[in-house]
C-alpha cells in the first residue's frame, strides 16, 4: 500500500463527504472505514481513480450509517443524492478542513490534534505517539473535538490567522516516537500555501524552513542543548534557508506585514550572518519593533531585550528587561545571560540556577544548570 497516496488523499475524500451534507464526525468515521477497505482491497484489486474509489466507498458507509441512525429522518433527503459512478471531481476542498479544524469553539490541543488527523492524515496512534499519551487519551480528544463540530457547516469564510496559529503549534511541539510534527506542520503549511494566496501564509512557512534549517546543530551528541551562537553553521541545511528566504522576500514585496512576516525576518537575518559576532542586531532590533507594533506581545519583547543587549551592550538590554514582568517564562534566564555579558558572573550564576528550577523542560534545565556550574567553577579559581 501506498501510505503517502492514502494520506495525501484523505483530506479531499473527507471534505468533499462534509461538503454534499455530511457532518464533520459521521463523514470522518466513513473516511476511516473506506480507508480500511483500501488497505483491504487495493494490493489484489488497485482502482484505476483512487480518489474516486474512496469517495464512492465513503459515500456508501455515511449512508449506510444514515439509515441506522436514529436521525434518519432528518437525512433522508441526501440519499437522493448519491453520486453517480465514475471518476471524482478535480477540486481541492482541503482549504475548507483547515478552517473546520481551527474552528474557535476547540481548544488548541484539540485543533491541532483534528488538523493532524482530518488533514494531515495520521492515525491516533500515530498522533498519541507523537505527543507522547496514551492512544486511548488521544481518541477521546479528537472525538470530543468531533462532537464540538457536529452539524458545524462552511457557511462563512474562515479565519486565516487561526489557522496559522494552529499549524504554528504543530511545528513547536517539536518531533517524538515515528512523527516528526515540525516536518508535518511544514507540509500541512505548503499545501496551505499552494492553496490559498496570502502573504502570512508565506511567512509561516519561511519561518518554519528558516527555523528548521538549523535543527541539526540545535543538539549535541549527547542531547544537550546547543545556543545559538555555539551552533556549527556547517551542519545549518542552506537550501531550506535559501528556499525560506526566497519566500520571504516575495511575501514582504506585497508590503502586507503580519507577525509571522516579522518573525521570518528576523530568523532570515540570524541564518544570513557567517559568524555570530557577523550578526546584524541593529536590523533584529528594527524588526522586533515591527513585531512589537503588530502584537504587543510580552514574550516579543523579552526577545527584544536580548537583541537590544547585543547591538547596543548588556546595560541597555537590562534596562529593556526591567520593564517587563519579571514573572515572564525565561525572563530570569534572559537575567543571567546579560549580567554575564555585563561581568557579573556571581549575578549571573545565581539568576542561572533559579532559571534552571523554572525551566520548562529537561534539557533547557539541564543547559541553565550547566551555565551556572561553569560560572561558579570559573570564580572557585
Amino acid at each position: 500500500m501506498d501510505e503517502a497516496l492514502l494520506r495525501g488523499l484523505t483530506p479531499g475524500v473527507l471534505a468533499l463527504l462534509v461538503r454534499r451534507g455530511a457532518d464533520f464526525a459521521a463523514a470522518e468515521d466513513a473516511v476511516q472505514d473506506a480507508l480500511v477497505e483500501a488497505i483491504r482491497r487495493w494490493p489484489a484489486d488497485p482502482p484505476r481513480d483512487a480518489k474516486g474509489w474512496l469517495v464512492t466507498v465513503a459515500w456508501h458507509k455515511f449512508l449506510d450509517t444514515a439509515r441506522a441512525d436514529a436521525a434518519r429522518r432528518r437525512r433522508e433527503d441526501l440519499l437522493d443524492e448519491e453520486p453517480a459512478p465514475g471518476p471524482a471531481p478535480a477540486t481541492d476542498d482541503t482549504l475548507q478542513l483547515y478552517f473546520l479544524c481551527a474552528h474557535p469553539s476547540l481548544t488548541p490541543s484539540s485543533a491541532v490534534a483534528l488538523t493532524l488527523r482530518a488533514v494531515g492524515g495520521l492515525t491516533t496512534r500515530q498522533i498519541a505517539r507523537a505527543y507522547l499519551v496514551p492512544e486511548a487519551t488521544m481518541a477521546q480528544r479528537i472525538s470530543r473535538a468531533k462532537r464540538t463540530l457536529s452539524g458545524v457547516r462552511f457557511d462563512r469564510p474562515g479565519d486565516v490567522a487561526t489557522v496559522l496559529r494552529v499549524l504554528y503549534l504543530v511545528f513547536n511541539e517539536g518531533y517524538s516516537g515515528d512523527v516528526d510534527l515540525a516536518a508535518e506542520a511544514i507540509r500541512l503549511t505548503r499545501r496551505l500555501a499552494a492553496a490559498i494566496d496570502h502573504p502570512e501564509v508565506a511567512g509561516l512557512l519561511a519561518l518554519m524552513l528558516l527555523h528548521h534549517a538549523r535543527r541539526a546543530a540545535r543538539t549535541a551528541p549527547d542531547g544537550s542543548l546547543v545556543p545559538l551562537a555555539e551552533q556549527d553553521r556547517g551542519r545549518w541545511d542552506t537550501e531550506a534557508i535559501a528556499e525560506g528566504i526566497g519566500i520571504l522576500q516575495a511575501a514582504l514585496a506585497r508590503d502586507r506585514l503580519g507577525e509571522f512576516q516579522a518573525q521570518a525576518a528576523i530568523a532570515a537575518l540570524h541564518a544570513d550572518a557567517p559568524a555570530p559576532e557577523e550578526t546584524d542586531w541593529g536590523q533584529i532590533v528594527e524588526w522586533y519593533d515591527e513585531l512589537t507594533r503588530l502584537t504587543d506581545n510580552p514574550v516579543v519583547r523579552l526577545n527584544r531585550a536580548v537583541a537590544v543587549g547585543e547591538a547596543d551592550g548588556p546595560r541597555a538590554g537590562l534596562a529593556a528587561l526591567a520593564e517587563l514582568d519579571a514573572s515572564l517564562p525565561r525572563h530570569t534566564a534572559v537575567a543571567a545571560y546579560l549580567h554575564e555579558r555585563d561581568g557579573d558572573p556571581a549575578t549571573a550564576a545565581r539568576l542561572y540556577a533559579e532559571a534552571a528550577h523554572k525551566a520548562p523542560g529537561l534539557a533547557e534545565r539541564d543547559h541553565l544548570t550547566r551555565q551556572a556550574a561553569r560560572l561558579n567553577t570559573r570564580r572557585s579559581r
